[in-house]
């Protein structure tokens, strides 16, 4: 009877001890850096997003229960004002301070982060000559911020350092033979005139040194006027194998009339990762989605 009590206690004391790894709530802005988080803490931690796939993180409302989720998380990463505008002035006060990440600053000739944001949302994507802060679709900057999740994960009570620290190990490595692939694939790309539908796409073509022939649009949430239809057209017509690099987020009904009559190659891609699996290997498989999409221009 004793030997059953004795394990039933050590058995409840093995669960008790064991909670606290599952008791780690970290909340992420979108699906890209929940990928990233994902790759350093692991399967187990509780990673949730706060914006659904398919919203724009612009001008996202956020839900009274996502509200309480940020309270409650014991970390919380987010690519900063300059992207999710709706967190500025939420994350940006005392409220949460010693909770957030943000792997961004905000941009020259913004208001402070501190201060009321509510003139930050007329300009959607167009950032000026702010950064870009599609930062996640370049994986060297990726695993920069992966160092980052692991700097602020390594202080939370509870957590197996060690763990982490294997799990950065192996997401570097992963990095590094996926890169490398994607790089070898590339060199079939001579001679492909590429064109991304908007700016999220220019890191990752500047990492990987593709020649990108041009931008079709600053602002997405924007239609272009004749003009700019009239000058892209021009350039598509110029180039030699012209792929239009498109994204699902945004209206498809513009640039099917830009490209008719041309003979342009469509391809689509997703920075917001909405379709990647949230697991410890999604960001890897997300580089590699991005870099398919780009391989659907090859001449077929």
């Amino acid at each position: 009877m004793n030997f059953s009590k004795t394990t039933l206690a050590l058995g409840l004391a093995a669960l008790v001890s064991a909670t606290p790894a599952f008791a780690t709530n970290i909340v992420a802005s979108i699906k890209p850096i929940e990928l990233i988080v994902k790759a350093v803490a692991g399967d187990k931690m509780n990673v949730s997003t706060i914006v659904p796939p398919g919203s724009s993180p612009h001008n996202y409302s956020m839900k009274p229960s996502q509200r309480r989720a940020l309270e409650q998380a014991d970390a919380i990463f987010w690519v900063g004002p300059d992207m999710e505008t709706f967190l500025s002035r939420l994350l940006g006060g005392t409220e949460f301070a010693g909770k957030v990440v943000a792997f961004t600053e905000p941009s020259e000739g913004e208001p402070d982060m501190h201060h009321d944001h509510h003139d930050h949302h007329h300009h959607g994507h167009d950032h000026g000559d702010g950064e870009d802060p599609h930062l996640w679709v370049d994986p060297g900057m990726a695993l920069q911020m992966a160092k980052a999740v692991h700097a602020k994960l390594s202080t939370l009570d509870g957590i197996n350092i060690s763990e982490l620290d294997a799990n950065l190990k192996e997401f570097e490595h992963s990095l590094h033979t996926t890169e490398q692939n994607i790089e070898t694939s590339f060199k079939q790309l001579k001679g492909t005139s590429l064109f991304a539908y908007h700016n999220a796409f220019e890191r990752f073509a500047e990492h990987y040194e593709l020649d990108l022939a041009g931008v079709l649009t600053l602002n997405p949430e924007l239609s272009p006027g004749a003009r700019h239809i009239a000058e892209v057209q021009k350039q598509l017509r110029a180039a030699n194998q012209p792929c239009l690099l498109t994204e699902p987020q945004f209206n498809r009904q513009w640039w099917r009339s830009i490209t008719e009559g041309l003979n342009v190659t469509v391809s689509t891609w997703d920075p917001l990762a909405t379709d990647i699996a949230s697991t410890a290997n999604g960001y890897i498989e997300f580089q590699q989605s991005i870099a398919d999409a780009v391989l659907e221009c090859l001449p077929k």
